[in-house]
């Protein structure tokens, strides 16, 4: 029996909805919107996929329709849109969300717990969806695909090329984060799908770790039930449906409303409003040629707008150049750019009714990745002018439906688009070439196919041992569900040279209670964590590193890189060192001890309360606020102000959605005190540093008979038997 699959897509930038989709609205609700849309109700209809979910963000911005603000969108019996909160609720352009992206994975997680029902496989869309899944994928154990759609590093080329700076584009597109969450997915993928041989090639061999991506060419297809040839409306047997005939009537209307002569062939250009679409370029080609303009007329479909004024500033210098070029080539009567149209309906129309005058698409975008419009206008029979480099390359040698040209040379456009209007047989053979090979190799059904093919392959692939297959360590199930979460100091908490009283017996309740986490909280670096944990011969599911400042998983450590951008906030490390240099009571400690999160320092003998409060009031001074640790009057660490254990303590509270009160905290210095303080059942063994007597006084802190890890196991069972007698 073939296994069926549960199948969580990821694309969280938002504005994404089955009924009416806005594609183009702007410049992140392009091809990768329609992408995942039609993946989402393709994979639905495929036998072996029992459930499809498509997380994005919700959005609650009186600028954009209420519908963005429903938690879950029916799609059909298998297949939902789950919208996911992150960064708030406003509408935010893709490139400020990556800091709120842990936010996402967090609530994805606490989402799936609800329901109790986990995927088999998760697949990210663009860099950031590629994060989440990856982030989920490491948590609960499960296959990870990816699919860039873009890549960064392509793209900073070409914005380098138009002479942005490196620093500018950082600025604008948070280009260094993304490229790094680029090379991280190309090796964390199970597989990476792309939609050409030719993406390959080029973009992904600017990437250092493609020699570890596990690739799949599948290209995306075309909705067969939406773009169909455009002779089949003249088929005795055919009949359009009420709402077909409308969008017929309405673009029909739309763009003849613009023309003197609108039974002459038409050039067509559909995309977003963006720079690189190259519309300008057409309507150059298309003005600066007479006999072009002789033979037809021009249409371009730039995005959707209402008040060009109140548009995002690109976009609106965008299409008043257009308007500026139809009003410098007087192409008054000759040329149509209408405001709108809508995706499902109104575009198929849109190439049919161009096919039908014998007109010509033309995709002008230099270095396009696919060029999914390529394929819909030869679903329709319509032949294609494109560049001969990226996807269209490949889709038309693969296709014979349409020329290659230089799409940068308006003269080399207008060549080409003479020569098919004019040439009747050329044109018969594109359009017959382009309906009967996007049937054959682009369409969904085969897209679907290919795709369940490849995940079959994957979990045949999990099941053998010996395969070469990324092993995951599934550590959120064990963390979501644990009733208790018992954290303890290492030095002197759980060791203290080679004493290590009691922790057998510590060892041993913790294997006997599988339903509690447990996880350590030390000053030492990561390694030098590990090392005591080897020592003791101690499994811990949770290491909190470095004082607070690095949170990691299990023994394969795998960093919480969430809680390592919580604590960056304000954190300004090089500028702290230079402003400490010239306080005289603290010197620093050596290369080993200073960490990315944590400076450390060795204080003068005659260090006391009164040298501390100096230093909160110079840091005041020259407002940095951070985090001090004073431990033994020797030691003073400085950390971010949200790191520290008890911040960490914290943060899992959060991440793991277990109330605080069900954390259970042992420790014996200064350095421990924060983690004990807080809403924690605290523990301090008995041989505990003078600094925590003020403690005492706390009813939260229980203070143990007992030293190290014998008077851990002592607070335990004192909370636990304590409840167990509630209880009862």
């Amino acid at each position: 029996m073939m296994k069926e699959y549960y199948v969580q897509l990821f694309s969280p930038h938002g504005l994404i909805r089955y009924t009416d989709p806005e594609i183009g609205r702007d410049k992140d609700t392009g091809g990768q919107v329609k992408y995942v849309l039609e993946l989402l109700e393709t994979l639905s209809q495929h036998p072996q996929i029992k459930k499809v979910d498509l997380f994005t963000r919700r959005i609650e911005d009186k600028r954009v329709s209420k519908e963005y603000n429903d938690e879950i969108e029916i799609v059909n019996d298998k297949a939902r849109i789950v919208r996911i909160i992150c960064g708030g609720h406003i509408y935010r352009a893709k490139e400020t969300l990556w800091e709120y992206l842990d936010e996402f994975v967090k609530n994805t997680f606490h989402f799936i717990e609800k329901e109790n029902d986990y995927p088999d496989v998760v697949h990210g869309h663009y860099a950031d969806g590629n994060y989440i899944a990856c982030e989920l994928s490491e948590m609960l154990g499960i296959p990870f695909i990816a699919t860039a759609h873009s890549l960064g590093r392509n793209k900073k080329r070409i914005l380098l090329a138009n002479g942005l700076s490196e620093e500018k584009i950082n600025e604008k597109f948070n280009m260094r984060r993304r490229i790094a969450e680029e090379e991280k997915f190309l090796k964390a993928a199970d597989a990476i799908i792309t939609s050409t041989q030719n993406v390959l090639n080029t973009q992904y061999a600017l990437y250092e770790n493609k020699k570890f991506g596990n690739f799949n060419i599948i290209p995306p297809g075309v909705n067969a039930d939406f773009f169909f040839p455009f002779y089949r409306q003249d088929m005795p047997s055919f009949t359009l449906s009420v709402e077909q005939e409308q969008a017929l009537y309405r673009i029909n209307s739309e763009i003849e409303r613009f023309l003197f002569n609108p039974t002459k062939p038409l050039v067509l250009s559909i995309g977003r409003a963006d720079k690189r679409k190259n519309f300008e370029n057409i309507i150059q080609a298309f003005g600066q040629d007479k006999e072009l303009q002789a033979m037809a007329n021009l249409a371009i479909f730039a995005g959707v707008r209402k008040d060009i004024s109140r548009m995002p500033p690109d976009e609106q210098e965008l299409l008043t150049n257009l308007l500026l070029l139809l009003d410098k080539y007087d192409l008054y009567g000759k040329m149509a750019i209408p405001k709108k149209n809508d995706p499902q309906l109104e575009v198929p129309e849109i190439y049919r009714i161009t096919a039908r005058k014998k007109g010509v698409f033309v995709n002008a975008t230099p270095g396009e990745n696919f060029g999914l419009t390529i394929v819909e206008a030869a679903a329709c029979g319509l032949p294609v002018i494109a560049s001969p480099t990226g996807g269209p390359k490949e889709i038309i040698e693969r296709c014979k439906n349409g020329l290659l040209v230089d799409v940068e040379d308006p003269k080399a456009i207008a060549s080409a688009l003479k020569q098919v209007i004019a040439d009747h047989h050329l044109w018969e053979l594109f359009s017959s070439n382009g309906i009967k090979e996007t049937m054959q190799n682009y369409s969904w059904p085969a897209y679907a196919e290919k795709y369940v093919r490849l995940l079959n392959e994957l979990f045949e692939r999990k099941n053998d041992v010996v395969a070469n297959f990324i092993q995951k360590t599934a550590y959120a199930k064990k963390l979501a569900k644990a009733k208790l979460f018992v954290v303890c100091d290492i030095d002197g908490t759980l060791m203290e040279g080679d004493n290590i009283v009691g922790l057998d017996l510590l060892k041993k309740w913790i294997q006997d209670n599988q339903d509690i986490a447990f996880g350590v909280a030390s000053g030492r670096n990561r390694q030098l964590t590990e090392d005591a944990l080897n020592k003791l011969g101690l499994h811990s599911d949770v290491m909190i590193c470095s004082a607070g400042s690095e949170i990691y998983y299990t023994d394969k450590y795998i960093l919480d890189s969430g809680y390592e951008r919580h604590i960056n906030y304000q954190w300004k490390r090089e500028e702290l060192i230079d402003t400490l240099a010239s306080f005289k009571s603290i010197r620093m400690q050596g290369e080993d001890a200073q960490w990315p999160f944590k400076i450390s320092y060795y204080v003068k003998e005659d260090f006391n309360e009164d040298e501390l409060n100096m230093l909160y009031k110079f840091l005041d001074e020259n407002e940095i606020r951070v985090k001090i640790l004073l431990t033994e009057n020797k030691y003073l660490d400085i950390l971010p102000f949200r790191a520290g254990k008890g911040n960490s303590v914290r943060y899992l509270s959060n991440k793991w959605n277990l109330p605080i009160e069900n954390f259970i905290t042992a420790g014996n210095s200064g350095n421990d005190k924060d983690m004990l303080k807080g809403k924690t059942k605290g523990i301090v063994v008995a041989n505990y540093s003078p600094e925590l007597e003020p403690l005492k006084k706390s009813k939260d802190i229980y203070f143990a008979k007992h030293p190290l890890a014998a008077g851990v196991l002592e607070g335990i069972k004192h909370y636990t038997l304590h409840k167990e007698r509630t209880v009862q």
